[in-house]
């Protein structure tokens, strides 16, 4: 039983690092946006600044979140995982009289 939880651990750490990773992608667009727009309005200020900071920390979790993602592998099981029910091919269906 232990192989197979380990697999469904597996697969819930990568759809959730695979989550992250849009969120932070999302952060880097919004901070990109600010930097710019507050570099135009009033360039080195300390709102600038701060906008520049906070969108090289969301590169920075972007970057790790990625190499996390890059380095996990899936357990080896043995057996491939079944995510649906195996597809049958139907006869037509007659009605009975």
């Amino acid at each position: 039983m232990a192989p197979k939880t380990e697999r469904v651990m597996f697969l819930r750490a990568v759809r959730q690092l695979h989550r992250v990773r849009a969120f932070y992608v999302m952060g880097i667009l919004l901070w990109t946006a600010s930097t710019l727009w507050t570099a135009w309005q009033s360039p080195g200020t300390r709102q600038m600044w701060v906008s520049a900071l906070l969108l090289a920390v969301f590169t920075g979790l972007l970057l790790t979140a990625t190499l996390s993602l890059r380095r996990l592998h899936p357990p080896t099981t043995g057996d491939p995982a079944h995510h649906a029910a195996p597809r049958k091919a139907t006869a037509p269906r007659k009605a009975h009289a």
